[in-house]
């Protein structure tokens, strides 16, 4: 157990440090802006690159693996979204976030960094194909439901090409296309250009941590809802029990995939379902709150499911 408090406990150090400096230190919010740009446009992109290209380019065509991990997540939507519908008694703005809330997890900040520490290196394919595949379902689902909760608009065909761009031009996906293109070309950077990536790549999950803390805690808990505990428990406990179902029925799939996907749904929610409750001005403050909340009782589960991959007490296959 010590072994997995010392594997899990700075991750969640880093972000508990990054929410005390945003706390305590006098800094504006606009502050952060660079370390936000670097995290998701450099360092992040150049960690996918970097793994990806180095993967044999066979092990990235798991199509039943992409299934499996997606329409978990899809499961968790619904579950989540169908609870907050009845709820919020048919809103469908309000129940959209709150099933991308209990569905959607921090798979781009904290996913790679865990992932790879916890399971090696082979854990990087699996996490950059879950990130992939979950954010396309993401920035699908929620433009297109917050289209129909709002009506009329901007018209199914300018949403439709708003998702696509969305997608297409998404820093991790490019990444992602380009490390899977040159795995496939056996194309390999000068070494230099290797170094920096390798460089960006070390500091990919420092910084995504540190500034997921402090974006976290700029957005203080101020309101509480019954949907918060229903949508966390599902995220934080429901989704990585359909994912092992799922991967179960659709398997087999090496152990570490599976690992690391039942490791990646059981991350708390993203914070990027805070982005999109502001970008919507839907559920903004209770949003901000749930994810907070969500961090902390993560510390408990997350390292709960650690301990049960380390002590291969988790059953990667149990209905094989």
């Amino acid at each position: 157990m010590i072994d997995v408090l010392n594997l899990a406990l700075p991750f969640f150090g880093l972000i508990f440090l990054g929410m005390a400096c945003g706390r305590f230190a006098r800094i504006p919010d606009s502050g952060l802006a660079w370390m936000d740009f670097f995290v998701i446009w450099v360092a992040l992109p150049a960690l996918f690159y970097r793994v990806l290209s180095q993967t044999p380019a066979g092990e990235l065509g798991q199509v039943w693996f992409i299934v499996a991990t997606t329409l978990a997540t899809f499961t968790a939507f619904l579950i989540s979204f169908g609870i907050a519908l009845a709820l919020r008694r048919g809103r469908l703005a309000e129940a959209t976030i709150i099933g991308l809330a209990g569905s959607f997890g921090n798979v781009g900040y904290m996913g790679p960094g865990l992932a790879v520490s916890a399971l090696g290196t082979e854990a990087a394919a699996p996490v950059a194909l879950v990130f992939c595949f979950d954010t396309l379902l993401v920035f699908s689902l929620a433009p297109f439901l917050m289209a129909l909760a709002r009506g009329g608009g901007a018209g199914a065909f300018a949403t439709l090409r708003l998702v696509v761009r969305r997608i297409a031009l998404h820093p991790f996906i490019v990444a992602s296309v380009l490390g899977v293109a040159s795995a496939a070309l056996e194309v390999r950077p000068p070494v230099a250009l290797d170094r920096l990536l390798q460089f960006l790549q070390n500091a990919a999950a420092p910084c995504a941590l540190f500034a997921l803390g402090v974006t976290v805690a700029m957005r203080p808990v101020d309101r509480l809802s019954a949907e918060m505990p229903i949508a966390i428990a599902v995220k934080l406990l429901v989704h990585p029990v359909v994912a092992l179902t799922l991967l179960s029925l659709l398997g087999p799939f090496g152990e570490t995939w599976v690992a690391t996907a039942v490791l990646l749904a059981a991350l708390p929610t993203a914070l990027s379902i805070f982005v999109l409750a502001r970008q919507y001005d839907t559920w903004v403050a209770e949003a901000s709150s749930l994810i907070m909340v969500g961090i902390v009782v993560s510390v408990f589960t997350v390292t709960t499911v650690l301990w049960l991959i380390k002590t291969h007490r988790l059953p990667l296959n149990f209905l094989g």
